[in-house]
């Protein structure tokens, strides 16, 4: 078998027993002509609970897209370390009916408040605290009104249906996890500076133990209201209020009309060819697309299966160092800037930035740094859905670093992001994961913040799967190293389990997995120019699903790195008839 990278063989050792079986139809001739519809469902998320919150609305007639609200709702319980309705997100969607792809935009939004100067001390440098924790911190949240526009405009049962799980664990709680409590730990002296915070993880008396129950009573009341009211349960009213007064009490500045204000922003997703798959991907605010499309049209001009392991990481190196370099200087939110896209995705630049790497040397970035990427592999979260009717969806949503800004609203149980920190608050200078930013990405009211989530499909003739991951930075390397996973022919566990590297053009390192690059190509990177750190702790979490057309074999993928995540496989004959 063909492989892109040498780390593909790790996936044979690393795959372990969370593979979901596949649904198969006993189709074995290769000559056979490709199947036009799944032969059932399969959801991947990065929590059990949430994965058989998905495959219970399948049970009960419901889409894929009813099925994505329940996902993205109950991750928001369960995951508060990495996402949650006082966060945002991107889902990308495939109608079946319609043969549409929709990529629909619920990133936060800056409050007019929140200008470059706000987060700026008193000697002009970035004031790194007010623009990682507390209500400075927060954009307007974008994630509630997703869950409604997907709910009133793709799905087919009510709100209070698709948000009962969700509601239900909210109330009666779920048991801490491991990561739970190391996350809170990391967390712990911002999250108790805040009375809203205290009340939810410090009920009684000390901070999470995994094993023990997280109850969310507020949020359960939040999330009701949602069911019962849609947008105007949140975004209006009670709960509107709530978030208001705390913003304000904790020295913020939200206004009513900038909640009531939010919309969702239905975008054209990003498209593009590689070696017979046809990609779909996230557009701006999204980086992720963009640089995906560079990324993997310069390796088009390889054929990777042919190079030595040094080689091939070196020129996939360099196509990571140009899309991270074109990321920093032009992207922004379309809606505010000019973002050159055609251009930057486009083939015949793709094959302009492949000219100027050289096969044996690496390219220094400029102003080199000495010091490693930030890691972030528990703020965002990442799920994929396929259903009986073809249709799908890729969602990435996200509070921006761990338990985003650490402030819970009093009597809401919503817990605010920290996506402000995404902006380039101070122009040139790197933000929480070590990426910088200029004009392009600078806040502006109502702006929203870049991003570098990457749901993403792809499709050959044969062979369909969604894909994402989080990882800060590194989602996209990660759905980049996923791709040539497909196409090297491995199945959804195996790419779910691959090791992974990065590059994004400063600091000028190559970041690594523990054991993803063996010592003699480490040796042979290095002699080439580059800088390697190749003993970094594992990172994220990949989610996906796959569906072979010509077997009709259904497979989800969880990243085992996660030992909370879920892949599940439902049959046709399991789902009710329409």
């Amino acid at each position: 078998m063909p492989r892109p990278l040498h780390t593909l063989i790790l996936a044979l050792v690393l795959c372990v027993p969370t593979v979901a079986p596949a649904a198969q139809a006993p189709r074995d001739d290769a000559s056979v002509a490709p199947l036009a519809k799944p032969p059932g469902a399969a959801i991947a998320s990065g929590h059990a609970l949430a994965t058989q919150a998905g495959i219970d609305m399948i049970r009960a007639g419901g889409n894929a897209f009813d099925a994505a609200v329940a996902v993205s709702a109950t991750l928001s319980v369960v995951e508060p370390i990495s996402s949650g309705i006082g966060g945002g997100g991107f889902f990308l969607l495939h109608d079946a009916k319609s043969g549409r792809d929709i990529f629909v935009d619920a990133r936060e939004t800056a409050p007019a408040a929140a200008t470059p100067a706000a987060f700026l001390d008193a000697n002009g440098e970035l004031n790194r605290d007010r623009a990682t924790n507390g209500p400075w911190s927060a954009g307007i949240p974008g994630l509630p009104a997703a869950l409604v526009h997907l709910t009133e405009k793709y799905g087919r049962l009510p709100l209070n249906t698709t948000l009962a799980p969700a509601i239900r664990l909210a109330r009666e709680g779920f048991e801490i996890y491991p990561r739970l409590e190391k996350g809170y730990a990391s967390r712990r002296q911002v999250m108790e500076r805040y009375r809203g915070t205290r009340a939810v993880f410090l009920a009684d008396g000390t901070p999470p133990t995994a094993g023990e129950i997280l109850k969310q009573p507020e949020l359960a009341r939040t999330l009701e209201l949602i069911a019962e009211k849609g947008f105007d349960g949140f975004y209006r009213g009670e709960t509107a209020k709530k978030l208001l007064a705390a913003v304000k009490e904790e020295g913020g500045r939200w206004r009513a009309d900038e909640l009531a204000g939010y919309v969702v922003k239905e975008r054209e997703p990003l498209r593009f060819r590689y070696r017979g798959w046809d990609v779909t991907t996230a557009p701006p605010p999204s980086s992720g697309g963009v640089a995906l499309a560079q990324m993997l049209q310069i390796l088009e001009g390889w054929d990777l299966a042919r190079l030595d392991d040094a080689h091939r990481h070196h020129v996939v190196v360099e196509a990571m160092r140009r899309a991270y370099r074109d990321r920093t200087i032009y992207l922004g939110d379309p809606d505010f800037v000019k973002v050159p896209v055609r251009r930057l995705a486009s083939a015949d630049y793709a094959a302009g930035l492949r000219a100027t790497i050289h096969p044996d040397k690496a390219t220094p970035s400029a102003l080199l740094s000495g010091q490693p990427a930030p890691l972030e592999d528990d703020e965002t979260t990442h799920f994929s859905i396929l259903d009986a009717e073809g249709n799908r969806v890729s969602a990435t949503q996200t509070v921006n670093l761990l338990y985003g800004s650490g402030m819970v609203a009093p009597g809401t149980g919503v817990l605010l992001n920290n996506e402000m920190d995404d902006f380039a608050l101070r122009p040139g200078t790197p933000n929480a994961f070590g990426v910088m930013g200029f004009a392009a990405n600078a806040p502006e009211a109502g702006k929203r913040m870049l991003s570098s989530m990457t749901p993403s499909f792809i499709e050959s003739k044969d062979r369909l799967a969604a894909i994402g991951a989080p990882g800060g930075s590194r989602i996209i390397t990660e759905v980049l190293v996923g791709i040539l996973g497909y196409d090297a022919g491995l199945n959804a566990q195996q790419v779910a389990a691959l090791s992974r590297f990065h590059h994004q053009w400063l600091p000028d390192v190559i970041s690594a997995e523990t054991g993803a690059i063996d010592p003699a190509t480490v040796a042979a990177l290095q002699a080439m120019g580059h800088t390697v750190n190749a003993a970094e702790a594992n990172w994220g979490n990949l989610q996906t699903v796959s569906w072979d057309k010509r077997t009709g074999a259904l497979e989800g993928g969880t990243d085992p790195r996660n030992p909370v995540g879920s892949a599940e496989v439902l049959n046709a004959s399991e789902q009710p008839r329409r």
